[in-house]
């Protein structure tokens, strides 16, 4: 659940970001005909990121050294790794300081939570309560969002374990987080760009 991450990639457009925030909470292909065109574009984007990122050969390097424990949840786990590090190097990706992100985007979402799905609406009170945006930056934050998320697996994930794995691949996974955001800044920029965003 790298929010962080979805958020950043959507360029300025308020709505454009909601959808692409929500992305994960919307299934099938019909959410066209149940939002408008700018937040429908969004989910669009959310989707072609996690595409992007799941073929991605670099990350698949993180993703591999997790596996062996952790198995089908690596990709989850990674995303939030990522989240990790784009929050504590903030200030080379942005202008904008960390906090001041988060709260425009905080008050963004509560401003359209109506229109978001209902786990959304449950879960948004405690992202901003929590400050997770921001917190993803600090390591006792990653510890409670993957605890947070173990918990709501259906099957025993291990999850709230990975802090373990983060801790002593640190630099490795820093590396190809560096490597890897760079390429998906700029796919998302030019997938905007040729839709006129």
């Amino acid at each position: 659940m790298n929010f962080l991450a979805h958020l950043y990639l959507s360029g300025a457009n308020p709505k454009i970001k909601l959808g692409n925030f929500i992305g994960d909470f919307v299934k099938g292909r019909s959410f066209h005909e149940t939002y408008e065109r700018e937040i429908a574009l969004g989910i669009e984007l959310h989707r072609e990121i996690d595409l992007f990122t799941d073929r991605h050969e670099i990350v698949h390097q993180s993703k591999v050294r997790l596996r062996p424990t952790y198995r089908h949840y690596s990709a989850v786990i990674v995303d939030v790794f990522y989240d990790h590090f784009l929050a504590s190097q903030w200030n080379k990706f942005s202008q904008m300081p960390l906090h001041e992100f988060a709260e425009d985007a905080y008050q963004m979402i509560n401003e359209n939570l109506f229109v978001a799905p209902a786990q959304v609406q449950h879960m948004v009170p405690y992202m901003i309560s929590g400050n997770w945006l921001v917190n993803y930056s600090h390591l006792n934050g990653i510890q409670r969002a993957l605890s947070g998320m173990a918990r709501r697996t259906p099957y025993p994930s291990k999850m709230e374990y990975a802090i373990k794995d983060l801790q002593e691949h640190y630099e490795d996974f820093k590396a190809e987080f560096n490597l890897f955001f760079p390429h998906l800044a700029a796919y998302c920029k030019s997938w905007l760009a040729a839709r006129g965003k």
